[in-house]
Order: structure tokens, then C-alpha cells, then sequence
């Protein structure tokens, strides 16, 4: 699904979708091509608490929690970067990008 289709099909809700298909701008800016929806949400706290459920399980797919009233979905790509030490007790690696979406930390937690 495209977003606009997300949009009508699931109008003024908080969801859960996975980018099934994407891609990074030159001015890194994340493009979600294919979307598909994982869960549908009561509220904007149950939707943050069911992505890191989900980002836990999954790592390496692409989650993201949203709200339908958005007319655009404005992602941002950041670089993690970091030192890795053999004898360090926590270990930062240079990872995999990490997606910045401002809109999905608008939420009530009431």
C-alpha cells in the first residue's frame, strides 16, 4: 500500500506499518515505496509500547508507528556512530540507520 491508500483505509488512527519497500534521499529523508499495515492501536502509548515490542522481536525490519491524520509521513535517517573497545563492558558499534520520525513521538500519554 501507498500512504494516501493507509490514509483512507484506516482514517484518524494510530498503527503499526512496516516499510516493505523504501528508500533514503540524498538529503536523508526516508521514503516508505510499499507499506504494510501490523497492528492497529486504541492510542498513541499502546502504539509506541506495541513497535518496541515488535522492534525487539524483529530487529532488522522496518517498523515505524503512525497516525493516520499526517497528510505525509516525514522520516529522517540519522547514522549511528560509535567506538568499539574489546574490553569495554557495553559495546557501541557503528550500526545499522536509525530512522528519526518526529511525528511519531507526538502522542498523549494520559
Amino acid at each position: 500500500m501507498q500512504w494516501s491508500e493507509v490514509r483512507k483505509a484506516y482514517p484518524d488512527q494510530w498503527l503499526i506499518i512496516e516499510a516493505l519497500q523504501a528508500h533514503t534521499t540524498p538529503d536523508m529523508r526516508r521514503i516508505l515505496d510499499k507499506i504494510a499495515i501490523i497492528e492497529r492501536c486504541t492510542e498513541g502509548k499502546a502504539a509506541m509500547e506495541s513497535y518496541r515490542r515488535l522492534h525487539q522481536q524483529y530487529p532488522t525490519r522496518e517498523f515505524y508507528f503512525v497516525h493516520t491524520s499526517r497528510e505525509e509521513l516525514d522520516i529522517h535517517e540519522r547514522q549511528w556512530l560509535g567506538i568499539r573497545r574489546s574490553n569495554a563492558a557495553v559495546i557501541t558499534e557503528i550500526g545499522p540507520p536509525f530512522y528519526d520520525c518526529k511525528h511519531c513521538l507526538q502522542w498523549n500519554t494520559n
